[in-house]
């Protein structure tokens, strides 16, 4: 049993923490619980003014 204890503490700290994932590149960016909602309503703002402008179009349809 102790054993067993020994094995699931030492899962978490190498993968069950979300700090490891970030140093290998997995995730972009850690969020602290208190910090969420101010993260949201920024990416919400942000995304509002977005415009995606396409290229025009170089060809129409070919005549048959």
């Amino acid at each position: 049993e102790e054993m067993r204890k020994q094995k699931v503490q030492e899962y978490k700290e190498k993968f069950a923490n979300p700090y490891v994932a970030a140093s290998r590149g997995y995730v972009d960016s850690v969020i602290v619980p208190e910090e969420t909602r101010n993260i949201l309503l920024h990416a919400l703002e942000v995304s509002v003014e977005k415009k995606v402008e396409l290229p025009e179009k170089k060809h129409g349809l070919p005549p048959f």
